[in-house]
């Protein structure tokens, strides 16, 4: 949500939520991931800034690893007013197709190219996205680079992942990059992956460094390839309904400070991988790819409908001007 249209909210909700001054909010925030992960340091961070720059006037309260329920379930109480608060990844593509433009392979060099689009107007076109959904994106935090992991071989090119049921995210985008690198994609919600890893339902599974290590996904597999394939951040999407309960200048802060967090997320993140990295070299074999060789086969991606029709050309352009790319 732009500023601009965050101000016109507030004041609605102002008029039509009136709420007494005394009373302190309780802020929910659901992740499907674990304590300890990458995603539990950022939401202690945000309850610990918000709290201090409203004392008194909001409780933020952090659960991990779905314990308010089904990352989707939850996405959608936030319309509903059931839910207030979700830091989410891949399962928001389901409500705002423009965020699917992080699933095109190799489109963000790095951290710092992923910073200049979060503050371009394509940064501001994908939080627009959100319109009308129930929702509206506060910020976007670190994540990381994707990295793919099996219990096969190591994958250096791309037809080192013929055969392979790989895990993805249930979206469509990433299931069709799957298998046209040649993998056999298979869908499944994070909260299963650990166990079907176990019992050797799939072969391997795509996830940063920081995920691999948190989940413990090292105990059920024995190769991680830096592969890098997509960067995908983490979106904190609150809830119209809490928001419109709040004081417009709680509602205000609420907003702001979650976006003061995302500077400092992404430097943690790259610290942090860089760390993970050579902390699980002693738990998995690591290896780097053949870059070129999945650049090429992921080229014909750009092209495909499932991403294009679904992202918007436009929204592509615009991420393509914003990091200065012809």
């Amino acid at each position: 949500m732009t500023d601009s249209r965050f101000a016109s909210f507030a004041a609605a909700a102002a008029i039509a939520f009136p709420v007494a001054a005394s009373a302190q909010a309780v802020m929910q925030i659901n992740s499907s991931l674990p304590e300890g992960s990458f995603a539990h340091v950022f939401l202690l961070e945000y309850e610990k800034r918000l709290e201090a720059a409203a004392p008194d006037q909001i409780d933020v309260q952090v659960f991990m690893s779905n314990t308010l329920g089904k990352e989707e379930d939850v996405l959608q109480g936030l319309g509903l007013g059931t839910h207030q608060a979700s830091l989410s990844a891949s399962a928001v593509s389901q409500i705002n197709t423009r965020t699917a433009i992080f699933d095109l392979p190799y489109l963000f060099e790095d951290r710092s190219a992923v910073q200049t689009f979060v503050n371009s107007p394509a940064g501001e076109m994908l939080a627009d996205g959100f319109e009308d959904s129930g929702m509206v994106l506060a910020a976007m935090w670190d994540n990381g680079f994707r990295q793919i992991t099996n219990n096969v071989r190591p994958i250096v090119t791309p037809a080192d992942l013929e055969g392979l049921k790989i895990r993805t995210p249930t979206n469509r985008q990433r299931v069709e990059m799957f298998n046209t690198l040649g993998a056999n994609a298979t869908p499944l919600s994070f909260g299963e992956v650990y166990s079907a890893l176990d019992q050797g339902t799939i072969d391997g599974q795509e996830n940063p460094a920081n995920v691999v290590d948190t989940a413990k996904l090292f105990e059920v597999q024995g190769y991680m390839s830096l592969s890098n394939h997509v960067y995908l951040p983490t979106f904190l999407v609150i809830g119209e309904p809490f928001l419109a309960s709040l004081d417009p200048a709680l509602a205000e802060t609420v907003i702001s400070v979650a976006k003061e967090v995302g500077p400092w997320s992404f430097e943690w993140g790259e610290t942090t991988d860089t760390e993970t990295i050579a902390a699980l070299s002693d738990k998995l074999e690591i290896n780097e790819i053949d870059f070129a060789a999945f650049q090429s086969a992921a080229a014909p991606l750009y092209e495909s409908p499932t991403f294009v029709d679904v992202i918007g050309e436009d929204m592509i352009d615009a991420t393509k001007a914003a990091l200065g790319i012809e």
